[in-house]
């Protein structure tokens, strides 16, 4: 006989027949004990870490919007990455905002590149957009990624979530869902001087460049969109819905998360065909 412990904090002692062949497991905790058979013991033990798993993928979906999806026939293992609301910048908004945060994002997209038993990343986005540096900073991580990519756009890509939106090597929008193409704004003090204009051009040059290098829409046309005086009341910029975001170039297709999925599956299985090559 041996005596180990369990990570639910149950104490058990193994005993073996004369064949040496396990048959039952004394079990006790401070609250009750028992005998049972060992293929049950061992049932409670994949019942007790599947409990631990699931709630450690409720916690990281409730604090910050992702999960690992691994249950599919084909056995990919997918980490599921959600661009949910204002992306924070530098100050902390609103605890009554619904925000994703750049600080929880980069490090996780370090953590998957590192991670050999991750085979893609699925990227949902339904955001305003938010703060230009954090967002282009998300958007390089995910391009630079090495591993196959796919996003959806759900109910808009606003802004800065548009550099997001094309920064996966394939992208998708669901009919409905709606992408806003606007000038840069710039909240608090600003310094009525040339040096400010110029500086507002630069960062819409650093947008409107990384989108053209990640989609089939120009430079050109992006700026022509940002400064469109015919289509916001009291804004200049261009709202695109579903199919428009394809025909301009920005989007690959038009499709929901079945879609996105498959392609996702089959870019992975492209990928371990090239790697074995």
């Amino acid at each position: 006989m041996r005596i180990c412990y369990l990570s639910a904090g149950l104490t058990r002692t193994r005993s073996k027949n004369a064949d040496g062949v396990l048959e039952f497991c004394v079990c006790a905790s401070n609250e009750n004990a028992g005998i049972f058979p060992w293929g049950l013991v061992q049932i409670m033990e994949e019942n007790l870490k599947q409990q631990e798993k699931n709630k450690n993928e409720n916690d990281e979906i409730r604090e910050m919007g992702q999960m690992t999806l691994e249950q599919g026939k084909e056995r990919h293992k997918i980490h599921l990455l959600s661009i949910i609301g204002e992306i924070e910048g530098h100050e902390s908004l609103s605890p009554n905002a619904k925000t994703t945060k750049y600080e929880h994002v980069l490090p996780k997209l370090a953590s998957i590149e590192d991670d050999d038993s991750v085979d893609g990343v699925m990227l949902l986005l339904n955001t305003v957009g938010g703060d230009v540096e954090s967002g282009l900073a998300i958007a390089e991580m995910i391009a630079s990624l090495s591993k196959p990519t796919v996003s959806l756009v759900l109910g808009g890509s606003h802004s800065i979530g548009v550099p997001l939106a094309v920064s996966t090597d394939y992208s998708y929008i669901v009919p409905t869902g709606t992408m806003v193409i606007h000038p840069v704004r710039l909240n608090g003090l600003v310094i009525g001087a040339p040096q400010t204009y110029d500086y507002f051009q630069q960062m819409q040059d650093r947008i409107t460049s990384f989108v053209a290098e990640h989609c089939f829409a120009k430079q050109a046309t992006l700026e022509k969109m940002m400064m469109n005086t015919g289509m916001l009341t009291k804004d200049l910029g261009t709202i695109l819905v579903g199919r428009q975001a394809v025909e301009e170039g920005i989007i690959n297709e038009v499709g929901g998360i079945d879609e996105a999925m498959k392609k996702l599956h089959q870019m992975i299985d492209e990928n371990k065909q090239n790697n074995e090559i």
